[in-house]
């Protein structure tokens, strides 16, 4: 019986895992692109973390109105809110569609309704 040698998901040479991975930096600096214009959207309002209600223990009001999170790069995952109440933080597009004390506010909701995105 004769062997054979399949190349491991289309990559059949040196040169084709060098373009592979241009590729794959190139897709990385797109999405890091996309993402950063996702979260400039945001007014930084606070009603999606609870500024308008219990809050989120993390949420902290800055002098020019505007809300930011202490945690912003760990938030995601079970919080506790100030006056002690367990919530799960989750990304905003898993709950655009609901409603929350404060939620017209959302610019994300807004341009959805505008259908800007």
């Amino acid at each position: 019986m004769k062997h054979q040698c399949f190349p491991l998901y289309g990559v059949s040479s040196f040169h084709s895992l060098k373009k592979n991975k241009i590729d794959m930096e190139v897709y990385l600096k797109n999405l890091k692109k996309r993402q950063n214009k996702w979260e400039n959207i945001c007014i930084r309002c606070g009603a999606c973390c609870g500024a308008y209600e219990d809050p989120c223990k993390y949420l902290k009001k800055e002098a020019s109105g505007k809300y930011s999170c202490e945690i912003y790069d760990q938030r995601l995952g079970l919080r506790k809110t100030v006056g002690g109440e367990k919530f799960r933080c989750v990304p905003i597009k898993e709950v655009m569609h609901n409603w929350w004390p404060g939620s017209h506010l959302c610019a994300y909701k807004n341009g959805i309704k505008r259908k800007l995105f």
